[in-house]
């Protein structure tokens, strides 16, 4: 299988193309510069040689604006314009050919479901509220022109992506290695999560299954609150975690993007998954800190 990568220097990306190549299935990277891979501008994501699609078999695309860090209001139009205008070029170039990629794989999350308290979530639930609910509409819509072209367009929901080398763990590890971790807020919003290796096992899982197509939620099956993954964080690295970040706190430190991202409630399951036999790597959470971690 041949697979075009987007987003291929990202956390995900390059695990990805790892692992793309110990199946020995071939990958060529989706470039900003450079001379290894097939390239487009960065400013307009026009393809240098939008023919040179019609050489593979898929297409995954994974890139994307960070969504953490204070939302100016150019944050925010970095954010949208990174998913949405790159997901619609790709769809549209694709479009256009007379024989395309079979298979479209893009990057979306579980911000489409916006704060649902308790609420068990899975892919048939409703959009949600908010600025991250209205962006990953506007992301998956912008894949319509595959979608019509008679392209498989796989919408990858992704939660937390759990990795000591980047993302959310990767930043919390430092305070609560000194003893100064624990909840956000009341600690009692569900957080949805994954490892990265099974952020990874999806994509290769989602290339290899034609019966998935649409969303895709990468979630371990045991969504936990925050506080309690707190305590399994703390027990993991055995340090206290005595430390709660008051909702003003957060609030100050983050602004937006704390209501949004840190205190936001969201209990989502993988059906889809699960349904066509996807065997979780990391189904637990402690035990999967633990994997990570080295501990």
């Amino acid at each position: 299988m041949k697979v075009l990568v987007g987003g291929s220097t990202g956390l995900v990306g390059e695990a990805l193309v790892k692992a793309i190549a110990a199946k020995q299935h071939e990958f060529t990277r989706l470039v900003r510069s450079g001379s290894d891979g097939l390239k487009w501008d960065a400013s307009t994501y026009t393809l240098d040689n939008p023919a040179a699609l019609a050489d593979f078999d898929a297409v995954v695309h994974l890139g994307g604006e960070s969504i953490i860090g204070r939302w100016s209001a150019t944050k925010k139009q970095r954010i949208r314009d990174s998913r949405v205008k790159s997901t619609a070029a790709l769809a549209e170039a694709l479009a256009q050919l007379d024989q395309p990629p079979a298979t479209l794989i893009l990057a979306s999350a579980t911000g489409y479901y916006g704060n649902r308290g308790d609420t068990e979530l899975t892919e048939d639930s409703s959009l949600g509220e908010g600025f991250l609910a209205d962006v990953c509409k506007e992301w998956e819509a912008a894949a319509d022109p595959a979608r019509a072209a008679g392209i498989r367009v796989v919408h990858l929901r992704y939660a937390m992506l759990l990795s000591p080398d980047g993302g959310a763990l990767k930043t919390m590890l430092p305070p609560f290695k000194l003893g100064l971790g624990g909840k956000i807020a009341t600690g009692k919003q569900y957080m949805s999560w994954a490892s990265l290796d099974d952020a990874v096992q999806a994509i290769l899982f989602a290339l290899e299954t034609p019966a998935l197509e649409g969303p895709i939620n990468v979630v371990s099956p045991n969504s936990c609150t925050n506080e309690a993954f707190t305590r399994a964080l703390g027990r993991v690295l055995r340090r206290p975690t005595i430390f709660p970040v008051p909702a003003f706190a957060a609030r100050l430190a983050f602004g937006e993007m704390a209501d949004a991202l840190l205190m936001t409630s969201q209990r989502v399951l993988p059906s889809r998954l699960a349904a066509n036999g996807y065997t979780f790597k990391h189904p637990e959470l402690e035990p999967a800190l633990r994997d990570l971690l080295n501990q």
